[in-house]
Parts: C-alpha cells; sequence; structure tokens
C-alpha cells in the first residue's frame, strides 16, 4: 500500500505565484539561469540554482552555493513572500498546455515506498547529478522541485478532483511560456481522508519524471535518519514532496535522436544496411512525424524516411520499445553508439522542439535524425512493474512542473 500525507506547504503569497514559479532547475544550463534570475528578481531560480548570485569564477558545486540557497529561502519566507498554511492540507494542481489539462495532487510520499518499491522508477540516476540535489535538500532542510509521479485512474479521486475544482482557485496565472497554472487547497478532513486511504489502496506509484530528485529526498531522508538518535519513522524528513497524476491525464511526447555521422558509411550503404532489419520507405522532404508504435522518422540526406521494423517484438517490456529497437538494430550495430550516455556523437531531442530542430542538427553535423513514436504512460508502467529500466531519453513529459509553488519544510 502507497503512503502519501499532507503537509503545511510553505508557498507564494496571493499574487507573487506567476512572479515566483519557476522551470526546474535542470532545464538550464548556468548561463540561461542566471538570464532567467535577471529578468525576474524573484524567479525561484535563484535558490534551485544558487551559483546565479555569484560571478562565474565561483563554481556552480561550491559550498557557499547551497549555503545561499538555504539563506534566500529563508530570508524570502521571512520577509513574507511566502506563508505557511496553518494545517496540513493537499492540494491541487492543474496545468493547461494547448488546451490540454492534468491535474495532480499535492502531498508528501514517503521515502520507505521508494526503499521497498512501492514507488517504483524506470530510469537510473547519475550519482554526480544526485549530490548535487542531495546537498540542495539538505542545506536547505527542505524539498524546493516536486517529483513527478503517475498512479492507475481511480473513479473516487476523479471524483473528489472534479469536487475540489468547482470552487474557485488560490492562484490562476499563465507563465511566460503560455501554459496555465491554478492552484486549489484541499483543508476538509473528509476529502483528506478520502485521498490518504484510495492511495492506501495501491500497489504501485510511480516515476515519471524527477529520477534524481527522488533519488536525492531519500537519501537525504536516510542521512537525517542516522543522525537523529531518537527517529521515529513520523518526521518530515521521512516523505518527500510530489504531484500525482492519474495516468490517463498524461501526455509523453517523443524524445528524439540525432547522430552526427554515418561511422564511415555513406548515405547509400546505411539505407541499404538498414534493410536488413527494417522496411524502408522514402517519404519526401516534408518532417514525417511517425503516427503509430513501430514506426520510425528518418532524416538522412535532406530527404525523410519511414523505418517499419521487420522482426520479431520481444515480449520483455524494454526490448519492445521502439527506441530499444533503434539502439539495438541501428545506433549500436550500424553507427557504433555503444552507450548512448556517454558517447558525444549523439544527441537527444525533446519532441517540443518539433522535427525542424532534428533536420538542423543532422545537417549541422552531416549526420542522421530519427523521430520516434512516443512511449506510451502503459510502457513505462510495465517497464517499472517489471523491476526494468528503460534506455536513457526515453521519455519526455510535458508541461514542466513549476519549482518554487509548494515547498515542504523538514
Amino acid at each position: 500500500m502507497a503512503e502519501i500525507k499532507p503537509f503545511q506547504a510553505y508557498r507564494p503569497k496571493c499574487g507573487l505565484e506567476g512572479r515566483i514559479a519557476a522551470l526546474p532547475y535542470d532545464v538550464y544550463d548556468r548561463n540561461e539561469a542566471a538570464e532567467e534570475v535577471k529578468k525576474e528578481s524573484l524567479s525561484f531560480l535563484k535558490i534551485d540554482r544558487a551559483e546565479t548570485n555569484f560571478p562565474s569564477s565561483v563554481g556552480t558545486y561550491d559550498d557557499c552555493v547551497y549555503e545561499k540557497a538555504a539563506e534566500l529561502l529563508e530570508n524570502m519566507i521571512k520577509e513574507g513572500y511566502f506563508i505557511q498554511d496553518d494545517k496540513p492540507c493537499y492540494y491541487l494542481y492543474e496545468q493547461i498546455m494547448d488546451g490540454r489539462s492534468q491535474t495532480g495532487i499535492v502531498a508528501c510520499a514517503s521515502a520507505e515506498d521508494y526503499r521497498n518499491q512501492i514507488i517504483k522508477k524506470h530510469e537510473n540516476t547519475r550519482a554526480d547529478k544526485e549530490e548535487d540535489r542531495i546537498r540542495h535538500v539538505d542545506a536547505c532542510s527542505a524539498q524546493t522541485g516536486p517529483i513527478f509521479l503517475a498512479y492507475r485512474y481511480q473513479d473516487e479521486i476523479e471524483k473528489l478532483t472534479e469536487e475540489v475544482k468547482q470552487k474557485s482557485p488560490e492562484y490562476d496565472f499563465i507563465s511566460t511560456d503560455g501554459i496555465a497554472h491554478k492552484v486549489w487547497i484541499i483543508s476538509e478532513e473528509d476529502k483528506i481522508n478520502t485521498i490518504t486511504n484510495s492511495f492506501a489502496g495501491m500497489d504501485s506509484i510511480y516515476i515519471a519524471d524527477g529520477h534524481h530528485r527522488c533519488a536525492s529526498a531519500v537519501k537525504v531522508a536516510w542521512k537525517r535518519k542516522e543522525e537523529n538518535t531518537t527517529h521515529t519513522g513520523n518526521e518530515e524528513y521521512n516523505y518527500f514532496l510530489s504531484v500525482l497524476f492519474p495516468d490517463k491525464e498524461l501526455m509523453i511526447m517523443d524524445y528524439n535522436r540525432v547522430v552526427k555521422d554515418l561511422n564511415e558509411h555513406t548515405a547509400e550503404q546505411f539505407l541499404e544496411t538498414l534493410k536488413n532489419d527494417f522496411e524502408v520507405t522514402e517519404m519526401g522532404v516534408e518532417p514525417y512525424k511517425p503516427e503509430q508504435k513501430g514506426k520510425i522518422g528518418m532524416f538522412l540526406d535532406k530527404k525523410w524516411y519511414q523505418l517499419v521494423y521487420t522482426g520479431e517484438i520481444s515480449e520483455n517490456p524494454v526490448e519492445a520499445l521502439d527506441v530499444s529497437i533503434l539502439q539495438t538494430k541501428v545506433l549500436h550495430p550500424i553507427l557504433a553508439i555503444e552507450d548512448p550516455k556517454t558517447d558525444n556523437r549523439i544527441e537527444f531531442v525533446g519532441g517540443i522542439r518539433g522535427l525542424k530542430e532534428l533536420e538542423k542538427r543532422a545537417e549541422k553535423f552531416g549526420g542522421v535524425a530519427f523521430a520516434m513514436y512516443p512511449t506510451d504512460i502503459s510502457e513505462l508502467f510495465a517497464v517499472a512493474d517489471a523491476g526494468l529500466l528503460m534506455p536513457p531519453k526515453s521519455t519526455w513529459f510535458e508541461p514542466k512542473l513549476r519549482s518554487g509553488l509548494f515547498i515542504h519544510k523538514f
């Protein structure tokens, strides 16, 4: 059974939410983050990426950076930019992008559930990326960026959600990227109990996005547990900030690939080799977006092609993924991309950037681009349930959750 609980969020003072809320720390490089903070002095990026408060001579991971993050957070709370609810609550967080809505429950999830694999992952994390967020969470004694969790649709939660959304939202704003954000507070005991009990009846919930943030929050929980001689398991550090969405509302976008060269093949040789495992159809000069699983778009030498795998589809949920078939039948054996996590000859391009971006990059390098059909949420669940891991960059979720709208202090 999954354990989630309400909490007393620190959240922006009404009227400041649109200025404070920021995209996740990891969608920016250092220079981009600094530019965002220059544009908006209240942007939560100045806390999530506290190196923006220092000249470039100060390292991104210097101790003073994490100390500054904690100082800024405390100051913003003291100065009234953030307020705290007077009792533990759940919150509804709705995002609307291009007319499509997704609504999640903001709550604290259990670090122990992650350890016991009730909260399931589908990708590995990197130690260096974990270490950065471990130090940030530990220094601030807070989680500031929510983990994006998914669960199988429940009628009872859906009915409660629709009931709550009949009331006026606490926050209602449109961010600079055109995405609408609405937040409702759930403070009634009967509704709180309904949500808690509904999740208690679930065997599994799933990390959709935020694997590094999740792993870091859990490791800080274990660290605090070891340091606390009177640990009971009920301390706030045993729980981490999350937004939980029903599977049917989530959209996974394509996560595409560009390889910078053809591994000494000519375009003609490469196309001929592909025919060993794929039916190859020339589609012309207009971008081709695959319309179903099992089809892959390819841009090569100013033309688009459709690739349809002709081999047998594995029953293994990882091997059956389109991104896995591309890796095992094309990227590795033909283009010599043995480890896509470390090979600098491959780039990954989120579907939100569009297919013209793939053309641009492929032509820049004189290589080849692959447009993927998006991984389905049911495929993600199947991989996680099997205790397996997806290849890197298999999923791209939009819209991104904002940081700074909810803060869980411990």
